[in-house]
């Protein structure tokens, strides 16, 4: 697919001159990691800097967890669902899986589970934490991890038991939610979550994509520095499952977001319902966020779709401008990085973002 000849001749020919703009926000922010942008399935911009560990410096093509991103791409999934006519967002859960035993499971939507307004147990707030704080949810008994730690297992367990409340009541941030749609799409396809990001998203676009398993060491990737540490807190990365499992290549992010924006994954239709933010709950729109800003430079307010991950010490910024057709992918080790707030109008996204989505 073009796509991966677009990143093939991208490698073949090394990285395009960067805009100096952008240069020069990077190296005052003191950003250590990639960035790459561009508004063609050939970014504009490329930039790779410090280390990726000891030694080895960072490079375009480096395996990276991609944390909560992934809910950027499960929310795809279940748009293409959408779409097909397989799926309804307002339907209740139960309307694909009967019983699931979950104690609001007849009123809790699929819209619900993509906005964090479910009201589910959250693993991150509710506890039990192990001495360390790491919750007990992400690092199951090393014998029991392949099936504790499951999809399957936690949607009918933790994530159905104790909810923090009724459904609708208001956002809050849960993986709980996406672990949900993550089991609920293996009961309704009839194939592992993998299989469907194999499927429906790496194979079209000519990537490669990785799912960490519960209870299996983990792929090879970039590791992170959490604030004040050196080394990373982490749990089974496969316990994440749907809600932030996934890895890759941050130029694999950046094909994925030229394929939405070009709809070659979603239709129009789907893509526009999906990135519609609710301002009464944050911007939320459906696995990401959308919002409205003026970024420096732009005569008028742009639309904004946001999508971050950050687990340990890697955090990652997604963002996508759809009236511009431009993408802006930042890769960090380093977990206090401060990119600031776009939506606020400051820090270094913003300034990053304005560069790329307002040069003149």
């Amino acid at each position: 697919m073009r796509l991966c000849a677009a990143v093939a001749a991208l490698l073949a020919i090394g990285a395009a001159p960067a805009p100096r703009p952008l240069d020069r926000i990077i190296a005052q922010a003191h950003f250590d990691g990639v960035a790459i942008a561009g508004d063609t399935d050939q970014p504009g911009y490329v930039h790779a800097t410090g280390f990726a560990a000891k030694g080895v410096r960072n490079s375009l093509t480096a395996v990276w967890r991609w944390a909560s991103v992934t809910k950027q791409l499960t929310a795809t999934i279940v748009m293409q669902e959408v779409e097909a006519g397989r799926l309804d967002l307002d339907a209740p859960v139960t309307a694909y899986w009967p019983d699931w035993p979950q104690v609001f499971s007849d009123e809790i939507s699929i819209r619900n589970l993509l906005q964090h307004t479910s009201g589910l147990a959250d693993p991150n707030e509710d506890g039990p934490d192990h001495p360390d704080g790491m919750p007990v949810f992400y690092r199951p008994p090393a014998a029991q991890a392949a099936t504790v730690g499951t999809m399957q297992y936690e949607a009918t367990h933790y994530c159905a038991e104790h909810p923090r409340g009724r459904p609708g009541g208001g956002y809050h941030y849960d993986n709980c939610d996406f672990i949900v749609l993550g089991a609920l799409l293996e009961r309704t396809t009839g194939k592992p979550f993998a299989q469907l990001l194999q499927d429906r998203i790496a194979a079209p676009l000519g990537i490669t994509l990785g799912l960490f398993a519960p209870g299996v060491a983990p792929t090879a990737h970039v590791r992170g520095i959490e604030k004040g540490a050196t080394g990373e807190n982490l749990g089974d990365l496969g316990t994440y499952g749907a809600a932030g499992a996934v890895y890759g290549t941050p130029l694999a992010l950046y094909a994925f977001d030229r394929a939405l924006l070009d709809n070659s994954l979603l239709g129009a239709a789907a893509t526009a319902q999906m990135w519609t933010g609710d301002p009464k709950l944050g911007a939320a729109a459906l696995g990401q966020w959308q919002y409205s800003v003026t970024l420096d430079g732009c005569a008028a307010p742009v639309s904004v779709v946001e999508r971050r991950g950050e687990i340990g010490g890697v955090a990652i910024r997604n963002f996508i401008l759809p009236g511009t057709g431009h993408a802006l992918v930042l890769f960090t080790r380093h977990g206090g990085f401060a990119f600031g707030e776009v939506w606020q109008r400051k820090g270094f996204a913003y300034s990053a973002l304005s560069a790329v989505g307002c040069a003149t």
